[in-house]
Formats: C-alpha cells, sequence, structure tokens
C-alpha cells in the first residue's frame, strides 16, 4: 500500500505532525491511523472474499484483465523496442505471423575501374559535353 512512500517521507510525516498535534497528542493519532488502515484492509478483503464466493470461477476472469494492466504498468518502451530491434529471432516466425527473411549476403566487391590515359604535356583532357 506505502510503495512509493520511502522512509523519508514517513520521517518528515512524523516530524510535522509533532509540530502539528504536539507530543502529548500523536500517540493517539498515529494510533487512530493505524485503527483505520486495519479497518480498510479488512473491509477490502472482505468484499474481495464475497465477491470470490458469489461469482466462483467468473472471479477469476474478471482479474484477467487487471493482472495484464499490471504487466502493462510494469513495461519499459525502450527495453521492448530493443528487444524487437536486436533480439535474436531464432524460431523464424515473428510475433505479427511473418516469417523471419534470411539475411542478404554481402555484394562480391566490384572490379576496380581502369585508370584513364595519361595525357602528354600541353594537352588538353577530354570533355564530356552531356556531364557540363
Amino acid at each position: 500500500m506505502f510503495e512509493s512512500i520511502g522512509w523519508a517521507e514517513i520521517l518528515v510525516l512524523g516530524i510535522a505532525g509533532l509540530f502539528i498535534l504536539g507530543p502529548e497528542r500523536l500517540p493517539g493519532a498515529a494510533a487512530w491511523v493505524g485503527r483505520s488502515m486495519r479497518k480498510v484492509r479488512e473491509f477490502a478483503t472482505g468484499a474481495r472474499d464475497q465477491l470470490k464466493g458469489e461469482l466462483g470461477t467468473d472471479f477469476d476472469e474478471l482479474r484477467k484483465p487487471l493482472q495484464d494492466l499490471q504487466q502493462l504498468r510494469n513495461f519499459d518502451p525502450k527495453q521492448m523496442v530493443a528487444k524487437q530491434l536486436f533480439g535474436d529471432d531464432t524460431n523464424g516466425t515473428k510475433p505479427n505471423g511473418f516469417a523471419a527473411q534470411p539475411a542478404i549476403p554481402p555484394a562480391p566487391p566490384a572490379a576496380p575501374k581502369p585508370e584513364p590515359p595519361k595525357l602528354n604535356p600541353g594537352e588538353r583532357p577530354p570533355i564530356d559535353p552531356d556531364a557540363t
């Protein structure tokens, strides 16, 4: 229940309660909060047990979407993208139903171009009218 509250926050709340309520009323207020939290937890547990008793096997079907939402809560988009891009697809079928394509082999190296003939001193290079 207090998953997002750390010890530092609890300490700050305790110190604020000490200043607001004073040392003589703080223990009574803490006991009242504890009793109230226990009652709320008992009500929630009783309601869940009552629903489970009335619905029977349908209760598990109702909990399935909530469990799926809980899994999405722990979803890390960066991790999923990295897995899809760089993950090893060993079974050959992707989640969308398409088969994995084999890697294209690299092209063989091209033959080197022959060097143009050397010009004699004072000779003008040939001009390609289509290139200019």
